[in-house]
């Protein structure tokens, strides 16, 4: 009788599989650098309306979006997914340090938020939080702000 898998075992052999979401080239690929080794990056497209569609047809374990996109930007992409695809995790890639910005992103359910000066420290790390249901901000955003 051949041995058990554990979950762990099934997570090493399976990596979660992750769909990129930025209108720009350098950073979809920096991003796909810094997670390859863990994860599988499955697509790599430059809109929200692309985005929409790749989630669709990929079921992607993780989504990493940017805010600013052309066609449909990335908070009203996240409201879309999290009704069509409740289950995926969300994490946001963003240049936007404000406050507002990262509330807005939690409130359409996004569970990270990662400013893009801080993606080689904090992708990793957001996604992997985001997928054990927990929350991440990169630490120069402070949520305390006034608004």
């Amino acid at each position: 009788m051949p041995p058990q898998c554990s979950n762990a075992d099934s997570a090493a052999a399976h990596p979660a599989r992750v769909l990129l979401a930025d209108d720009h080239a350098a950073v979809l690929a920096l991003a796909t650098t810094a997670l390859a080794g863990e994860f599988e990056v499955v697509d790599a497209v430059a809109d929200g309306a692309a985005l929409i569609e790749a989630a669709a047809r990929l079921d992607p374990d993780v989504i990493v979006l940017d805010i600013g996109m052309p066609q449909l930007d990335g908070l009203e992409a996240a409201r879309q997914l999290q009704r069509t695809h409740p289950r995926t995790h969300l994490v946001f890639l963003t240049v936007h340090e404000d406050a507002d910005f990262a509330r807005a992103a939690f409130d359409t359910g996004a569970l990270g938020y990662v400013v893009k000066p801080r993606l080689a420290s904090d992708l990793l790390p957001a996604v992997r939080a985001a997928l054990a249901g927990k929350h991440f901000l990169s630490p120069t955003v402070n949520l305390d702000e006034a608004t």
